[in-house]
């Protein structure tokens, strides 16, 4: 079983690699569910990482319906983690009612090409995941992340072994979400190839600016969320040999 962990800074790609994880997705902003991380963050993570980089590509927090404008801007970054030598693309859109959005869906997996795309946890907003998963299927995916249409992989794990046995082989379910080394193992047991994890832990931070330039209604200035090294190498004794 591989472990992706989903690294949203610097320090916790570096740790994720340290720790013995498979692949790294990498987003920034993981409050609100990762966002596209930046040219030059996504450069340095290359320049010093030999495991797999994924790159999460995301505009903006909240729906995954985008303007055309939106749309053009998730191209563009697509494009040039491409060209950085990116292993992966992990994105998805939907329509407003939260169907797939075959034409755009199918427009970035083409312009991902020859690197491998995951559907993201969009596919737990969608109305009928069974469905769903097969639009994806037709249209190349590699990969779909995905908690069960549930708050946490763990409560959604019986549809994700349905979603498993329907996808038969044609794309990986890479479960995600609350998946941790207490929990790891049952993934494991129930034939899963993958499973992606956060591992992370909040860095207290010491010295703080003289005026915040955060709102502390949405973030908490005084802490930092940072991929833990023994987080990642717990969940990764429970799944190895």
């Amino acid at each position: 079983m591989k472990l992706e962990i989903c690294a949203s800074n610097y320090q916790s790609a570096v740790n994720a690699q340290q720790a013995g994880a498979h692949r790294i997705e990498l987003c920034t902003a993981l409050v609100v569910g990762g966002l596209t991380p930046s040219y030059g963050l996504i450069k340095q993570v290359l320049e010093i990482l030999q495991i797999p980089v994924f790159v999460l590509i995301r505009p903006r927090r909240g729906n995954f319906t985008y303007s055309q404008d939106e749309f053009e801007s998730m191209t563009n970054d697509i494009q040039w983690c491409k060209n950085l030598g990116c292993a992966g693309i992990v994105s998805g859109v939907l329509n407003a009612d939260n169907t797939i959005d075959i034409e755009r869906t199918k427009e970035l997996v083409k312009l991902s090409k020859p690197l491998a795309f995951t559907f993201h946890r969009a596919f737990d907003c969608t109305p009928n995941p069974f469905e769903t998963l097969e639009t994806l299927i037709n249209l190349g995916v590699d990969r779909v992340l995905t908690s069960g249409q549930e708050a946490s992989a763990e409560k959604g794990l019986d549809l994700l072994k349905m979603l498993q046995k329907n996808a038969n082989n044609k794309l990986i379910i890479l479960p995600g979400s609350g998946i941790n080394y207490n929990n790891a193992v049952s993934f494991k047991n129930s034939g899963f190839k993958e499973i992606h994890a956060s591992a992370t832990t909040l860095k207290q931070v010491d010295e703080l600016p003289e005026i915040s330039m955060l709102n502390p209604k949405f973030l908490d200035e005084t802490e930092d969320v940072i991929s833990d090294i023994n987080h990642i190498k717990s969940i990764l004794n429970a799944i190895l040999p």
